[in-house]
């Protein structure tokens, strides 16, 4: 299976001097292209800026990153944004949603970046609500929806656009056990392609059972990665 993502020693750290930060000290890890990795470990570990460096959101200090065969480090500015917008898509735990829009209209942002025609972007838009339970409120602005429909548009928006690498942090931590297993469900058949990869960062235990492969961080290191079983994960 080939490889979607390779992190090789990676290291990050915040600030300088007495309030120096290191947040990732020497990481490894490879993310299989047609596979759902998900990432534990407790707050503070380093997750959030493990997959922020991945995204190619952070710099990281030290080691090599390489995303869908580039190399992080070595892109520009502006080819690091165009990367990030043709090629990942984002569920990070603010959902960031505009609140002019309606709930289609801000699923559709990543298409209407991209230059595609506003009728067609929403149409898409709004075949991708349909998927996570809500289309009867693609005319809703966010102020009218809860946190959790909230999360859904922010999943639907990373989805349109169909990017190769998706990384989620918390994806389920504003759901109920039902919302929860709706979207892994739709992450999960979305991480089935062989041309794509997906990262999700989580303390929901509920969700486990999606995974391929679970790999634990601890102090800003990866501390085991295993198969999951129970789903039937990638050897």
């Amino acid at each position: 299976m080939d490889v979607g993502v390779q992190c090789r020693n990676v290291t990050k750290t915040y600030g300088e001097g007495e309030s120096r930060v290191t947040a990732l000290r020497g990481v490894d890890l490879d993310v299989r292209l047609g596979e759902l990795l998900m990432l534990v470990g407790p707050s503070g570990c380093g997750k959030t800026t493990l997959i922020s460096v991945i995204a190619a959101i952070l710099d990281h200090d030290g080691g090599d990153v390489r995303v869908l065969d580039r190399d992080v480090r070595t892109m520009t500015a502006r080819e690091r944004a165009r990367f990030r917008g043709e090629t990942i898509g984002f569920v990070f735990q603010a959902y960031n949603l505009l609140p002019a829009l309606t709930a289609a209209e801000n699923a559709a942002i990543p298409l209407l970046i991209a230059g595609v025609p506003r009728t067609r972007a929403v149409a898409r838009a709004r075949e991708l609500l349909d998927s996570v339970g809500l289309d009867a409120r693609a005319n809703a602005l966010p102020a009218q929806l809860s946190g959790g429909q909230q999360q859904r548009i922010a999943i639907a928006r990373a989805l349109v656009h169909e990017p190769r690498l998706i990384v989620c942090d918390e994806p389920t931590s504003a759901l109920d056990h039902e919302s929860g297993q709706t979207v892994m469900e739709l992450l999960r058949r979305v991480a089935q392609s062989p041309e794509r990869a997906l990262v999700v960062v989580t303390h929901d235990a509920r969700i486990f059972g999606f995974a391929d492969r679970i790999a634990r961080m601890d102090d800003g290191r990866i501390v085991s990665l295993e198969a999951n079983h129970a789903s039937g994960g990638v050897q």
